[in-house]
């Protein structure tokens, strides 16, 4: 197994859950412990490049005011048009071959590697060490622990924290084919989350939309702020206002 995947092995993965059709999970320390609790994440201002796993709870003044100093520096505008997107300007869903980002060209598509970054108890398809097939997942945007299988597939979804539609008003339309396969793609702008959260998100900012836990609001907030650093995108005003105030701003 390649070095990156046992990385994520020896972080996430708990031990063995018993799925029908699955290898035996990977051994690790996932957080859970002696008491069974499932590990909520890590604070997005201890993971600037997402390779870590979930999106826990900000509290505490000193890292609200680290996450609206952060939310500060983000540009706005207005969102112009959405004329022209597609899913398709995005590249291939969840496609490997992507320069650029963590974990591209590990030989795992980019569903796979978000799932098992942020899953414990990790199950596998027999015979391959990327196709995730069952799991437990601390899920942020409702604050549940859900138990997952393939077979279910659309009970975890993978949510982009900035949507793509969003990215094209807000100034990807411009951007050339890679650099938007790139923001498909980045661990950082993909967080797995309940599929009917998803689907009631769509491509709304902070203003109009925000995850059913409250718990996770200025972590949420946060983390629209770094991908809107990273990729030099503007949110609109209302977003920009909304995610200081979710910090405590």
């Amino acid at each position: 197994m390649r070095s990156r995947r046992t990385a994520v092995a020896a972080v996430l993965l708990l031990g063995p859950l018993a799925l029908a059709g699955c290898t035996s999970a990977q051994k690790g320390g996932g957080g859970g412990g002696a008491s069974g609790a499932v590990s909520q994440g890590t604070n997005p201002l201890q993971n600037p490049d997402g390779t870590k796993p979930g999106l826990a709870p900000v509290s505490g003044d000193a890292d609200k005011k680290a996450g609206r100093d952060l939310i500060a520096k983000v540009k706005t505008a207005d969102a112009g048009p959405k004329t022209g997107y597609d899913r398709d300007q995005f590249g291939p869903p969840w496609t490997d071959n992507v320069d650029g980002v963590p974990l591209g060209h590990n030989n795992c598509g980019t569903r796979d590697d978000v799932l098992a970054r942020d899953g414990q108890q990790v199950q596998h398809k027999d015979g391959s060490a990327c196709t995730v097939t069952g799991m437990t997942i601390w899920d942020p945007y409702t604050g549940k622990t859900v138990q997952w299988t393939k077979q279910q597939a659309s009970k975890i979804q993978i949510d982009h924290v900035m949507p793509l539609s969003y990215d094209w008003q807000q100034g990807a339309a411009q951007w050339d084919k890679a650099k938007r396969v790139q923001i498909a793609n980045d661990p950082l702008n993909l967080i797995p989350a309940d599929g009917s959260q998803n689907a009631s998100k769509g491509d709304s900012g902070p203003a109009t939309w925000l995850p059913a836990n409250t718990a996770v609001h200025c972590s949420y907030a946060i983390r629209w702020a770094q991908v809107s650093l990273k990729y030099q995108l503007p949110v609109t005003p209302a977003d920009k206002k909304t995610m200081l105030a979710l910090c405590g701003g």
